[in-house]
């Protein structure tokens, strides 16, 4: 799995012109899945999320992770463009991405194993979907997070 996690003040998602998810300053994650990933993808990734210090403490240092600041939300959306390959010609090629009928179970599964370790109901777009998103970068703070990189 691959995510593009962006510290925001801001995000929402919209599909046939209704936001169908959005939360005020927290974590935008884009989630990429390849037919390779599981649940030890999941599980190292959703702990990697809710713990790494991407938050100012009193001091403006990057010190905090998500799970300790109330006021904070996480939307997913997932992206299977993420997992695209550009190493041939000028199209990219999405072999890697993984179909979505299995793409969809990851996905849930990931959502569903965030909504536990977060604590608080993590919003979504909607998978498959035609998705708008918006959202306002706060720093501006972005990381990729490849979970086949943690072997």
């Amino acid at each position: 799995m691959k995510i593009v996690l962006q510290r925001v003040t801001r995000a929402s998602v919209m599909v046939d012109n209704h936001i169908v998810g959005s939360i005020g300053h927290g974590l935008l994650l884009l989630v990429g899945i390849e037919n390779a990933d599981g649940d030890d993808d999941i599980e190292w990734l959703c702990q990697k999320i809710v713990k790494i210090r991407l938050f100012n403490d009193s001091e403006g240092v990057m010190n905090l992770p998500i799970l300790s600041l109330a006021d904070t939300g996480i939307l997913v959306v997932s992206q299977f463009t993420l997992m695209a390959s550009t190493r041939k010609g000028n199209r990219p090629s999405y072999i890697r991405a993984a179909r979505p009928e299995i793409a969809v179970t990851i996905y849930e599964r990931f959502v569903q194993r965030l909504n536990q370790l977060f604590g608080r109901p993590v919003q979504t777009g909607q998978f498959g979907a035609d998705m708008q998103v918006e959202l306002v970068n706060d720093g501006p703070v972005t990381i990729i997070i490849d979970s086949k990189d943690r072997l």
